[in-house]
């Protein structure tokens, strides 16, 4: 068609709706995102200023356990009191959390202030694809899903990049500052977003299932963090922390089934469609979280990469899951098949990602680079998918439930995936070559120059024990896409209207 050719009703309808909405959604999205990252290249000016260096994981994993708790709580909020309502509520706790984190004044107030701002955070994604299935017709939702997963990719690769120039020009406390005219900004757009209100059905809060489900999250995860340093002095603390979440989990389920307005929708996970589109969300969260966090390390580690050269290589990694969710997208548009894309895609990621593991040692760098944009690429096939499934299966009457239980679910995911890959790695060093482990933190910090100056045999012992040790933990993520894709092909909605 030539440029001046008139276009169609459809195309023209798509535009104006596109136009009408995605804007509207793309800064709150873009800041609900971007904090998950922006803090990991100024941790160690944090640390450096406010000590507590034993704690300064808690300012990462404390917004990511805030952001998977609030998924549910805004999915359900937004199906009752409305979501554009809801989208201002969330932004408002965003912009004074990030306040609140400029002015911490130690690594405790700091975190606890990070859980506050993952409140608002996680409540951004999830009524943004909350919004998304309500205007957008279902056939065109997984275009939209593409959108959304550009803007979350280069949230995710702008993130540390940002962060370390504003941290290195104007100090860590600015990268929390930035926050509040951006804030500012993505509620003036978020005025034009359709205001519909919510189901106005009489509702209470589920507050013993949140308290469940947090002692649930946090006691499991501590756990894992217990398993990384292999000490019998630990085995207590893990077992205790262990026993603590399985029965919040048996509380949390008894409770969620007999709760008329329960956190987590159990008669939603009810439906195989359902359940098994969550489950494949929490293993995509789990593997491409796990390799965005752990190839940088391998890099720096053992290939000795600076920072910026770290940064290029993973540039792959955000174009192509990019190009791959929208290439989907388009491709649920056109035919209305949905499963088939993440069927071959998570197949295809799972072959390239054996053959990384296995080929780390021979690989040169620019291989490196556009293998991963190739597993990104394929991986990008999913999430787009599973949202429009989800919503499809739930109805009109659930779409903020059905959307919260998906980023619950890839945020579950990403949040234990991770943290079980560290374990493992951790765990394999430390049996493997203890004598070994004090070399790492050095290893992170100054690259292989390090071990110039180690001893003749811990300069052969290390390297090879590096080796081992990432093979195993890039074999641990190819395993999440092997879970992954064994739902893909087992989901049985396949298709759209």
């Amino acid at each position: 068609m030539s440029p001046d050719a008139p276009q169609s009703p459809q195309e023209s309808s798509h535009k104006s709706l596109f136009f009408r909405v995605f804007p509207s959604l793309m800064l709150p999205m873009f800041l609900g995102v971007v904090d998950q990252t922006i803090v990991a290249t100024a941790l160690p000016a944090i640390s450096a200023d406010l000590g507590d260096v034993e704690r300064i994981s808690w300012v990462v994993v404390s917004y990511l356990i805030s952001n998977t708790i609030a998924a549910p709580v805004y999915g359900r909020l937004g199906d009752v009191l409305g979501r554009k309502r809801m989208m201002f509520m969330a932004l408002g706790v965003m912009v004074g959390a990030s306040g609140l984190c400029a002015m911490a004044n130690s690594i405790l107030t700091l975190s606890a202030a990070r859980f506050l701002q993952g409140l608002g955070g996680g409540g951004l994604m999830t009524l943004s694809h909350s919004l998304i299935g309500e205007v957008v017709p279902p056939r065109e939702r997984a275009r939209y899903q593409g959108y959304i997963a550009a803007v979350v990719v280069c949230s995710n690769s702008f993130g540390p990049i940002v962060g370390g120039y504003l941290t290195q020009m104007f100090g860590w406390r600015s990268i929390f500052l930035i926050n509040l005219p951006l804030g500012l900004a993505a509620a003036f757009v978020a005025r034009r977003l359709p205001a519909r209100s919510g189901q106005g059905e009489a509702w209470s809060f589920d507050s013993y299932g949140l308290v469940y489900f947090v002692l649930f999250v946090l006691s499991a995860l501590l756990a894992l963090e217990q398993v990384q340093r292999v000490s019998w002095s630990m085995a207590p603390y893990f077992a205790a922390l262990t026993i603590v979440s399985v029965i919040s989990l048996i509380l949390l389920l008894r409770r969620e089934r007999r709760e008329k307005h329960p956190l987590i929708p159990v008669a939603l996970l009810a439906k195989a469609a359902v359940w098994r589109s969550d489950a494949l969300a929490a293993c995509h969260g789990a593997a491409l979280v796990s390799l965005i966090t752990f190839v940088p390390i391998y890099l720096r580690v053992v290939r000795g990469t600076s920072p910026s050269e770290t940064g290029l290589l993973l540039l792959p990694i955000a174009l192509g899951i990019g190009s791959g969710s929208l290439t989907t997208g388009r491709m649920v548009s056109k035919t209305g098949r949905t499963m088939i894309f993440p069927s071959v895609g998570l197949v295809l990621a799972l072959a390239l990602t054996v053959f990384f593991a296995f080929s780390l040692a021979s690989l040169s760098l620019s291989a490196i680079a556009v293998l991963l944009g190739f597993i990104a690429f394929f991986m990008g096939s999913v999430m787009g998918v599973v949202q429009v499934t989800v919503q499809a299966a739930a109805g009109p009457s659930m779409l903020g439930a059905a959307a919260g239980s998906v980023n619950f679910s890839r945020a579950v995911g990403a949040s234990f995936g991770t943290t079980l890959v560290a374990t493992s790695l951790f765990a394999v060093l430390t049996l493997k070559a203890p004598e070994a482990s004090p070399y790492f933190a050095q290893l992170i910090e100054l690259g292989p120059a390090v071990l110039d100056h180690a001893p003749p045999a811990m300069r052969l012992t290390v390297p090879l024990v590096l080796g081992v040790t990432f093979r195993i933990a890039f074999l641990l993520i190819a395993g999440y896409m092997a879970m992954g894709a064994i739902l893909a092909w087992l989901v049985p909605m396949r298709r759209v209207s």
